[in-house]
């Protein structure tokens, strides 16, 4: 056989095994296009929605990609604004959210060539053409926990939930766990906010738990949680963030947050459609492979609870601590205590 003909023949037989692989490969010279959809929360929400963008941002820097993001204002703009992405041919569309999942599942069946991903969502994971990116929040919740039931003085600490899913309780399973394992005589004021882009309801709902004695307060709650901070700030108490790290937002209020590196798991996505290794189903960012942490930024920790949650990240590494992630585990270790399931 001729070099040429040999060629052609190893060049087809590639490109049928990246494509029973589940992989497309580039044409050299190809920019690879990646759109994000957010949800309510909006780009600038100062948590997940911005830590996604700032994933792509770095990819666009490092990588040489083109993204671009549209906003949801409602429900309503979730499909609208995924198939303005479909229609423009990109290469990849990431969703931001569990609540773009049912939108998500209707395009990815109605365009089974279209390459997804989705972030805190598995229901998607039977599709052959959605990635799932699923993170161990309750991780990063216990570490925070842990953190606020060293730190509170009054005894007495807040949560503050976006909405109440089996995926976002995982947040309070973990801070209550991590809480009480720090401080078995702290008692946690909870409240569920019930959406991720009002501020002012997240702001009342905090000043409520400060009267009641909350000195310490997480919330888990998107751009929701921006009016918790504001009520911690006017009151003097310590606010713990989410997501991303929050500290800029209010550098004396903020102690710390409960890190999801969203933003790695975009960049790896967008990594994977250049070199054709993206693969559908679930892909899971713990505190074993650094998807999640508390925040970087210790200013506000002192030394003895810094090297507490080093030890009790070491714990839950090697599996002498296991942070309930169910309703089931939880009650069998610390009993009916969490209120928002």
């Amino acid at each position: 056989m001729k070099k040429k003909g040999l060629a052609v023949l190893l060049a087809a037989t590639m490109a049928v095994s990246m494509a029973s692989a589940g992989m497309t490969a580039l044409a050299e010279g190809d920019t690879v296009r990646v759109g994000m959809v957010t949800d309510v929360g909006g780009v600038n929400d100062g948590s997940f929605n911005q830590s996604s963008w700032e994933g792509l941002s770095r990819a666009m820097e490092e990588l040489g990609i083109e993204a671009k993001y549209l906003e949801s204002a409602t429900d309503a703009d979730y499909a609208t604004n995924i198939e303005t992405f479909i229609d423009d041919e990109y290469d990849l569309i990431i969703c931001v959210g569990y609540m773009l999942a049912d939108a998500t599942r209707q395009a990815a069946e109605d365009y089974p060539e279209q390459k997804f991903a989705i972030i805190d969502d598995a229901t998607c994971a039977d599709l052959e053409n959605v990635t799932c990116l699923m993170f161990e929040q309750a991780q990063a919740s216990y570490l925070v926990g842990y953190v606020a039931g060293l730190t509170t003085e009054s005894n007495t600490v807040g949560f503050a939930l976006g909405m109440s899913t089996e995926v976002m309780n995982q947040f309070g399973y973990g801070y209550v766990a991590g809480v009480l394992d720090a401080n078995p005589e702290a008692k946690v004021l909870q409240q569920n906010i019930n959406a991720f882009g009002d501020p002012a309801t997240g702001k009342s709902m905090a000043t409520a738990m400060i009267t009641d004695g909350a000195d310490v307060i997480f919330h888990a709650a998107g751009a929701s949680g921006l009016g918790v901070i504001e009520a911690c700030k006017e009151n003097g108490i310590w606010a713990i963030g989410v997501d991303s790290d929050q500290s800029s937002i209010a550098p004396e209020t903020i102690l710390t947050s409960a890190m999801k590196r969203v933003d790695n798991a975009c960049y790896d996505v967008a990594q994977s459609v250049i070199e054709g290794t993206l693969e559908a189903g679930i892909h899971t960012y713990d505190l074993t492979s650094a998807g999640v942490d508390i925040a970087p930024t210790t200013d506000n920790l002192s030394d003895d609870v810094l090297e507490a949650v080093e030890q009790v990240k070491e714990q839950i590494m090697n599996g002498d601590i296991t942070v309930p992630t169910t309703k089931e585990a939880f009650e069998a270790a610390y009993g009916d205590v969490y209120e928002l399931d």
